[in-house]
């Protein structure tokens, strides 16, 4: 389909607006003749006259007064799509963001950024969604934003690091191993609970271990820090989390938590987003948010 050329709108708008040759092309600083020349271009691709003779004037023909409205509003949306994006009013913001997470750092990061949203923005809905068979490709479409251990990403996706975070040790307090300092000897010889969605026991702890002559006993494997948080305080053995979490899970359950007395490298969380919301600024804040919190 042959588009017309939309250079002719802001002049079809401004003569039905001022309906004079003479004062449109004055509004626009263009000639008269350059004005009346557009005229009969606008003539020919609308099918109508358009302006008519009226005593020493013109008059709007009945098409001209039917079109003037979806012409102001057709241009007013076209100036709109070329301003760059307006600041946004967080406190008035109404929507709801989709964020993918383990529960590991939905309880360490959940509270501070529920809290901080309801604060700021408390028409703004955050949907978690829990990690499961992750997509980057998601993040085009269904997911607003990815905070975690991320995997080699798409082109088109965006990401910043957020911090790195050790893991540590928990157990129920007052049990058989609250109160005593966790050697590596200890540490090896007390049953594992570890995380894992894939039902995968062997980790670097286990290489850690081998490299002194020690070996661990991993009595089980569970998807979710949550899970292994409930089983530690029924079960004398070790849950392995991300410190951060076991501090959290600390403050709320009697459970006693360590530093795990090996050299262990430390993960790197990050968050993902697709480029289609780089740019828009309710998604820049709520990064804002994330990357602040999570300082």
């Amino acid at each position: 389909m042959l588009l017309p050329d939309m250079n002719l709108l802001p002049a079809l708008d401004a003569l039905l607006r001022e309906g004079s040759v003479s004062e449109a092309a004055a509004a626009l600083n263009v000639s008269p003749s350059a004005m009346s020349r557009t005229l009969g271009r606008l003539r020919r691709v609308v099918g109508d006259p358009l302006l008519v003779p009226s005593g020493r004037g013109l008059a709007r023909t009945e098409r001209a007064r039917a079109l003037q409205p979806q012409v102001e509003a057709a241009l007013a949306g076209a100036l709109a799509a070329l301003r760059p994006p307006q600041p946004v009013d967080i406190a008035s913001l109404d929507r709801t963001f989709v964020i993918r997470t383990s529960d590991g750092l939905a309880v360490a990061l959940g509270a501070a950024l529920t809290k901080r949203v309801a604060r700021e923005a408390p028409g703004v809905r955050l949907r978690i969604l829990p990690e499961g068979e992750e997509d980057p490709a998601d993040l085009r479409d269904k997911v607003d934003l990815d905070i975690g251990e991320l995997p080699e990403l798409p082109h088109d996706v965006c990401s910043s690091y957020l911090y790195r975070h050790p893991y540590a040790a928990m157990a129920r307090a007052g049990g058989p191993h609250d109160e005593q300092t966790l050697t590596v000897q200890r540490f090896a010889a007390i049953p594992h609970l570890t995380v894992s969605r894939r039902g995968r026991a062997h980790s670097v702890i286990d290489d850690r271990l081998a490299e002194l002559g020690l070996t661990r006993h991993v009595l089980a494997t569970v998807p979710s820090c949550g899970t292994a948080c409930l089983l530690a305080l029924s079960t004398d053995v070790l849950a392995l989390v991300p410190a951060s979490f076991a501090a959290a899970a600390a403050r709320v359950m009697p459970l006693a938590c360590w530093e795990i007395p090996l050299d262990l490298p430390h993960t790197a969380v990050g968050m993902a987003w697709h480029i289609r919301v780089d740019a828009d600024p309710a998604h820049q804040w709520l990064r804002t948010c994330v990357a602040e919190i999570a300082i």
